[in-house]
């Protein structure tokens, strides 16, 4: 009975370190994606895609990989992921943010323009209620703003708290952005 106890807790011990090596290789694996998506290394991300991964995984906190991408600036890394790896452009965080919203908060105007473009709701909204025209407003980057009202935007958009897109703008001193907003309507 002894011996079989002894093989027993061998054979557990056994297990649990195989699960536990394939766990940090997993963890591994996933930080090399996400941080190649973070520094807009395509290849990669190319290699993660010929191998399977679906594009649109996301981590613990809904981040993609065209999230990370926008959000730290890769233009072309952007591009890739949109139109050669079929990324979705919609798609959300956990927070109901996208990766337009991302890039217009992090002021990369060039990436943010691109996502203006991409075939998703431009009025989408997170769980706040707020639109990327009000992330626009907000951070007074009023080159996409124009972009986001020239696609449709709803300047009369308001947010769960009930701030309107012009009192976001006026809100950070933006008086010229809330004027030109409040003549949209």
């Amino acid at each position: 009975m002894g011996l079989m106890k002894t093989i027993s807790m061998l054979g557990a011990m056994l297990i649990i370190s195989f699960h536990s090596y394939a766990d940090s290789t997993l963890d591994s694996l996933k930080t090399r994606y996400f941080d190649a998506a973070r520094t807009g290394n395509q290849a990669v991300l190319q290699t993660f895609y010929e191998a399977g991964l679906n594009v649109n995984v996301a981590d613990e906190k809904g981040y993609t990989a065209l999230i990370l991408a926008a959000y730290h600036g890769h233009n072309d890394t952007v591009t890739y992921l949109i139109k050669h790896a079929h990324a979705n452009p919609c798609q959300e965080d956990a927070r109901g943010n996208t990766a337009l919203m991302g890039a217009i908060f992090k002021g990369h105007v060039q990436v943010a323009k691109q996502l203006v473009f991409a075939d998703c709701d431009v009025d989408e909204t997170n769980a706040q209620g707020q639109t990327a025209l009000m992330f626009a407003s907000l951070f007074d980057r009023t080159d996409i703003v124009q972009s986001l009202l020239a696609k449709g935007a709803n300047p009369l958009h308001k947010d769960k708290s009930g701030n309107s897109v012009a009192d976001i703008a006026l809100s950070q001193g933006n008086y010229a952005l809330a004027e030109t907003l409040t003549k949209a309507n």
